[in-house]
C-alpha cells in the first residue's frame, strides 16, 4: 500500500500540468466547469438579487391574499390508500386554505376507493373520481383537471408530504408575473436514512436536482415541473389540452407550456418531501423510465423547438439543447473518455482512477458545502451527508451513467418506453400510434 501511494504521488508530480489536463480532460472541461464553476457563478448572481426578488415576492403574496382564488389540488394515483390519510393531514395544515381537493383513483385494487369515499363523506376530500379501468397517470390527471374549478391547478403525488406553507409558496409566483404558466416545487428526499441508496439520492437531489433547477430557472431555461409537486394556470392547461401519455409527462407538459409562450419557474421554498427507491434495483427501474424520456420527448416529439419557425424562441432552444447536451451528449463523451484512457494510458489506469476519485470527491465535498449556503431548507446537517460524499464517485460518476446509456440505447433503437408497465399497454400503444 505504501509503495502504491509513493508511486501514485510520483506519477502526479512527474506528468506536469498540461499532461494532467490531457489525461483528466473530461473532469476539467465538463464536470468542473459546467457542474461546479458555472453553477456557482449563477448562484452568486441569483443570491445578489435576493432583496429585489423578496420585494417582488411580498407584493405577489399581498395580491394572492387579496384575491384569494380557488385552487384545485389534484392527486392522481393507483393503490395510494395507505398514503391518503397522511396527505390530507398535511393539506389540512396548509396556510393557504381556499382550495378544493380532488383525488383520482386510477383503477386501484387496494382499499383506496373505500378510504377516499369515507374521507369525502367526512368533508376532508371535496371530490373523489375513479377510473374503473386503469388508464395511466396522465389519464387520471386529465380526469381531475376536467372537473377542477380552480384558477390554478396544483398537481401532487399521494405518497408525498408538504411543508405547511407549501401551497401558498408555490402559487405566489403566479402573482409576481402574469406570464408564468407553471411553477415547480422543491422536492426533497424524506427517507434519506433508509439505506445507502436513499442517502445518495438525497445528496443528488440537494446538489444536482434542486440547485440545478435554481440555476436553470434563473437563466430562464427551467424545463421540468415535477409531478410530485407542481402548479399550473388552468387556462394555460386548457390551451394545451392537458397531460399527454407517457413516462416523462412532467417534462413534456413543461415543454408544451413553454412552446406557447409561458414562463416556467422553480420555487425553492415550496418544499415537498418524497420517498425515493430504497434499493438500487428499484432505482434502476425508475431511472430507466426517466432517462428514456429525453429521447422520446426531447429528440422526437419536441424536436421542433430547434426549427427556425414563427414559434421559435432562444430560451426554448437553449433549454432543450442544454438538456440534450449535458445528459445525452455528455454521457456519450464519457464513454469516449473511457476509451481514450484505456487505449492511450492503459499502464497508468490505477493511478488515473485513483486521481479521478480524488478530484471528484474533493470537488463534491466543496460543492455540497458551498451549495448548502444557498439552501434555506435542509433535512439534515451538512456533516451527515459529507460522510457519504466519497460514494458519489461510483454512484453519480459510474452507476447513473451506465443506467443512462442503457436507457438511451433502448429508447433510441427500440422505443422501449412504449412497453413500460408504468402505463397500461393500450394507452402506450395509442400514444405510439399518435406519435406522442
Amino acid at each position: 500500500m505504501t509503495e502504491f501511494v509513493d508511486n501514485f504521488f510520483n506519477y502526479i508530480a512527474s506528468v506536469g500540468l498540461s499532461k494532467l489536463v490531457r489525461v483528466f480532460w473530461f473532469f476539467v472541461f465538463f464536470e468542473f466547469i459546467r457542474f461546479f464553476l458555472f453553477e456557482l457563478i449563477v448562484l452568486v448572481i441569483w443570491k445578489l438579487g435576493e432583496k429585489k426578488r423578496k420585494l417582488k415576492y411580498n407584493k405577489g403574496r399581498e395580491r394572492l391574499f387579496i384575491e384569494r382564488p380557488l385552487i384545485s389540488v389534484i392527486v392522481p394515483g393507483k393503490n395510494e390508500g395507505k398514503h391518503i390519510y397522511k396527505l390530507t393531514k398535511s393539506l389540512k395544515e396548509q396556510t393557504y386554505k381556499h382550495f378544493e381537493l380532488i383525488v383520482i383513483d386510477d383503477g386501484s385494487d387496494d382499499d383506496t376507493e373505500t378510504i377516499c369515499k369515507g374521507l369525502k363523506k367526512a368533508g376532508v376530500i371535496d371530490l373523489f373520481l375513479r377510473n374503473d379501468v386503469r388508464g395511466g397517470k396522465a389519464s387520471a390527471a386529465n380526469l381531475g383537471y376536467r372537473f377542477a374549478k380552480g384558477k390554478i391547478i396544483v398537481h401532487l403525488d399521494a405518497d408525498c408530504s408538504y411543508d405547511s406553507d407549501a401551497i401558498e409558496k408555490i402559487i405566489i409566483p403566479f402573482y409576481t408575473d402574469r406570464k408564468i404558466g407553471a411553477v415547480g416545487g422543491n422536492v426533497m428526499v424524506r427517507n434519506y436514512k433508509a439505506s445507502l441508496c436513499t442517502t445518495l439520492q438525497a445528496i443528488e437531489y440537494a446538489n444536482s436536482i434542486s440547485i440545478g433547477r435554481v440555476t436553470s430557472s434563473s437563466l430562464g431555461i427551467y424545463r421540468v415541473v415535477s409531478g410530485a409537486f407542481g402548479a399550473f394556470r388552468k387556462d394555460a392547461i386548457d390551451r394545451i389540452g392537458g397531460w399527454d401519455i407517457g413516462p416523462g409527462l412532467d417534462g413534456d407538459i413543461t415543454v408544451k407550456l413553454r412552446k406557447i409562450g409561458y414562463k416556467i419557474v422553480f420555487e425553492p421554498d415550496a418544499v415537498c418531501q418524497t420517498s425515493t427507491p430504497d434499493t438500487f434495483k428499484k432505482l434502476v427501474k425508475q431511472r430507466l423510465r426517466w432517462d428514456k424520456s429525453i429521447i422520446r420527448f426531447r429528440l422526437r416529439k419536441h424536436r421542433d423547438v430547434f426549427y427556425p419557425n414563427a414559434q421559435f424562441t432562444f430560451s426554448n432552444f437553449f433549454a432543450s439543447l442544454e438538456n440534450i447536451t449535458y445528459n445525452l451528449v455528455l454521457n456519450l463523451k464519457w464513454w469516449v473518455y473511457i476509451a481514450d484512457i484505456f487505449f492511450n494510458f492503459f499502464n497508468q489506469l490505477k493511478f488515473i482512477f485513483s486521481f479521478n476519485f480524488m478530484l471528484y470527491t474533493f470537488t463534491s465535498f466543496i460543492k455540497f458545502t458551498i451549495f448548502s449556503l444557498f439552501r434555506n431548507r435542509k433535512n439534515e446537517s451538512v456533516t451527515y451527508f459529507l460522510l457519504y460524499i466519497p460514494c458519489m464517485f461510483l454512484y453519480f460518476g459510474l452507476f447513473l451513467r451506465i443506467v443512462r446509456t442503457i436507457a438511451y440505447t433502448q429508447e433510441f433503437f427500440f422505443k422501449k418506453s412504449y412497453e413500460d408497465p408504468w402505463n397500461p399497454q393500450k394507452s402506450s400503444q395509442h400514444a405510439k400510434e399518435l406519435g406522442l
